[in-house]
């Protein structure tokens, strides 16, 4: 068997976005893997046949991460292949450019181009596409420019001396700056090189939908007025008259996806956010398009169109949701799991269709289903009507350490759940050091799939364990609101629960276990070491400190307080400080390890500052490890090179620490 280390993630190939063809023959995907020689992810196309039952590769360049089937039975996907391509793109212009190939074999040639930068296709006949791309309202106008000119203001605006902010957010993680960028929806028509503008740019133009000549879609608006709720709002736009009908005022109410059922009838997800605010899920609905009544079709109390289990051994995207005749299917965490469901929107019942584990894609065809998910020890892999269809990668080679599942009942009589994993080459009655790890979001969960760098600690020598804890998703609106309740009931949980693991496992080294986490795990991690000396090593990850910093300077800081901490430092200074773990760093005894980037612009670096600096300040061993160009997704998609780093000072770190000997 081999072992599982760091260095085991160029190893890994990652399987994600299924989507039938037309005729619902073939079943493409896309599969990604890390590659050391240009530190970045390569990515191609491959075909499972559904007549033959068989799988080929379908593009070999790596540079074939998204794709689309179009009504023809052909594939295009964006890429920059040609010389003149590459050359415009280089010297300042706009576009993108759209390769179509055949599936029945045949090269890849370049089938049109869009005059904007990052667009993505919906097909609206043969020649007619909706196009959805960034537009930056500070980019030069080079009309009538000379050659020289042209490329000296490209060159200036792509380097500037400053930024100008005077937006907000002023920057988005992973997208950088984006006081003056736009979501603008277009009409492209590919034998005439038309483009066409259909929303204003005093809008950011989010998910749409096309039925019948009308545009659906949902737009925030951007105005320069700074609300800590800018909910969006639901649009109807007749392509032919271009008359604008508005379906759901913006900032009025709080709603996800939103498809045409018929062309008279809209069918939503949204919420009256009722019970706990912005923090609710949400129901079904249909809206009748002529009058605007809302009509609740069934009530929900789950995650609609996406999954939360976490892992750091999965890459890409596909489709959460479908809207197909009178059935909608989407995925939903419920307690550790990632299913995929579908509603029936007739009768508003509600059926299950996979199993334990976690579905990340899937598309539906006829009746027939494919899923892109992770099932026992394997990373993502298809599976059409429940059987695998592809062997993307090979776990049974290596030695996955087996996750052991147990609950308890909390000391409010809430049951909470949990996992652990014993050490490669374990032996009963040996004592082992331990490390306890802690979830993000706080919605999210940990389930029973492959989780890599707690593969790596078990490997390395390590129990781990790992927790849901109040807070979590997958266990309805109240077990998942703890909004103005950080570091309390569910710092209670995370104790409890270590108290548990440790009765449990009696050959865990009591005086031997670290604890650590990323996001909301980084800010458990913080709040945790000025609570309690009861950990021997800490490593805090892309954290949160001081909610009243984390407010003014992050991508979500405003809304994200109001949701979390229930107020916000105009209403209750002392409310927001008290949550704030740098207000107890100085009672932190537990040498701590912070991981940081400093393009993280979810949880800024100055969160990961401000406890490294407290906690020398006072006294306390501390490190950090502040990664260049790297956002909030380093663990999960950073550049290769930079997450085996990451991962070596992490496992480093615990090892001087727990370790005996070191």
């Amino acid at each position: 068997m081999k072992k599982i280390d760091a260095r085991t993630l160029f190893d890994f190939k990652y399987a994600s976005a299924p989507r039938f063809s037309k005729n619902g023959e073939y079943i493409a995907y896309v599969v990604q893997r890390a590659d050391e020689e240009t530190n970045g992810y390569k990515g191609d196309i491959y075909l499972y046949d559904t007549v033959k039952g068989k799988n080929r590769r379908l593009t070999s360049a790596g540079d074939a991460k998204g794709y689309y089937w179009l009504d023809d039975g052909r594939i295009i996907f964006a890429a920059s292949r040609d010389k003149e391509i590459k050359d415009a793109i280089a010297a300042g212009k706009e576009l993108t450019a759209f390769y179509e190939i055949d599936p029945d074999g045949g090269e890849a040639v370049l089938s049109f181009t869009v005059p904007v930068s990052g667009a993505s296709l919906k097909q609206i006949d043969e020649d007619n596409f909706i196009v959805s791309a960034k537009k930056d309202l500070q980019r030069p106008d080079t009309t009538g420019m000379s050659d020289a000119d042209a490329k000296k203001a490209i060159e200036e605006y792509k380097n500037p001396a400053y930024n100008v902010l005077d937006e907000w957010p002023f920057w988005f993680n992973g997208a950088g700056f984006v006081s003056g960028k736009r979501s603008v929806l277009y009409t492209f028509n590919k034998k005439s090189g038309e483009l066409k503008q259909l929303t204003n740019t005093d809008m950011d133009a989010g998910a749409f939908d096309y039925k019948d000549g009308k545009l659906l879609y949902s737009a925030s608006l951007k105005n320069g007025e700074v609300v800590r709720m800018n909910y969006p709002g639901l649009f109807l736009l007749d392509l032919e008259t271009m008359e604008k009908k508005t379906l759901i005022q913006p900032r009025t109410r709080r709603f996800g996806s939103a498809k045409f059922l018929d062309n008279e009838t809209v069918f939503l997800t949204s919420t009256e956010g009722e019970i706990c605010g912005g923090n609710q899920y949400m129901d079904f609905y249909t809206m009748d398009i002529e009058s605007g009544e809302l009509k609740v079709l069934a009530k929900y109390e789950a995650s609609i169109g996406s999954g939360s289990v976490g892992s750091d051994a999965k890459l890409g995207s596909g489709q959460g949701s479908k809207l197909s005749g009178d059935k909608f299917y989407f995925i939903t965490t419920v307690d550790e799991s990632a299913y995929l469901r579908v509603l029936d929107t007739k009768s508003g019942t509600i059926e299950t269709l996979t199993g334990y584990g976690s579905c990340e894609s899937f598309d539906e065809k006829d009746g027939k289903i494919v899923v892109c998910g992770m099932y026992g020890d394997d990373l993502c892999e298809l599976y059409l009507d429940g059987n695998k269809i592809t062997n993307v990668f090979d776990t049974s080679e290596y030695d996955v350490r087996e996750r052991e599942y147990y609950t308890f009942t909390n000391k409010d009589g809430i049951e909470i759940h949990g996992y652990c994993m014993k050490p490669a080459g374990y032996e009963p009655g040996k004592k082992y050091p331990a490390i306890f790890h802690i979830h993000g979001g706080p919605r999210t969960v940990f389930g029973g799939v492959f989780h890599h760098e707690m593969q790596v600690w078990a490997n390395a020598g390590y129990f781990v364990f790992y927790t849901n804890p109040r807070g979590s998703d997958g266990r309805g609106n109240l077990f998942g609101d703890i909004n103005g309740k950080y570091g309390t009931i569910d710092y209670d949980d995370l104790m409890e629960f270590t108290d548990v693991t440790l009765d449990r496992y009696p050959d865990i080294d009591r005086d031997r276990v670290g604890v650590g986490g990323g996001s909301y795990g980084g800010f458990m991690t913080n709040w945790i070491i000025g609570h309690t000396d009861r950990f021997k090593a800490a490593v805090s990850q892309r954290s949160i400190a001081n909610w009243i910093s984390f407010e003014h300077t992050t991508d979500i800081g405003i809304s994200f307080v109001m949701n979390n901490i229930a107020t916000n430092t105009r209403e209750n200074t002392e409310k927001m400080w008290w949550h704030s773990p740098l207000k107890y760093a100085d009672k932190c005894v537990t040498p701590t390890l912070f991981i940081h980037s400093d393009k993280d612009q979810r949880c800024w670096m100055v969160e990961g500052l401000s406890m490294f600096t407290a906690l020398k300040l006072h006294g306390c061993e501390a490190k950090l490890c502040l990664f260049k160009n790297e956002t909030h997704e380093l663990s999960r998609s950073g550049k290769p090179k930079n997450r085996i780093a990451r991962m070596t000072e992490i496992l480093d770190w615990y090892d001087s620490h727990l370790k005996e000997g070191k």
